[in-house]
């Protein structure tokens, strides 16, 4: 019956007949204290270092694939643009503002 879920509850009742009722809990725990916790999830300035390595050797073209400068240049520009927008904004609602100030006057 291996394989089954008949199997699996004959094999649990065996293995804690032989090993004591916590037989479960305590492979768990060794478990979980032999466990290493050091994947890209706890560095993530590892995972950043190692993505770039693999982009660098990566064996798309040229055409398909950003430099980092080239991701730089246009965070640069973003940043720009919406500076640029934002002092617009600002410009418009300082105008709104006069207008309703001197309309309450």
């Amino acid at each position: 019956m291996a394989g089954t879920k008949e199997g699996g509850k004959k094999a649990a009742a065996t293995n804690k007949a032989k090993y004591g009722d916590d037989f479960y809990r305590e492979m768990g725990r060794i478990g979980g204290r032999k466990g290493h916790t050091g994947g890209f999830a706890s560095n993530p300035e590892r995972a950043r270092e190692c993505g770039r390595r693999g982009g660098l050797i990566s064996r798309r073209g040229p055409a398909k694939r950003f430099s980092i400068d080239k991701i730089a240049k246009i965070k640069e520009e973003l940043a720009e643009a919406e500076a640029e927008e934002l002092n617009s904004r600002i410009r418009l609602l300082r105008a709104r503002l006069e207008a309703a100030q001197k309309t309450k006057d």
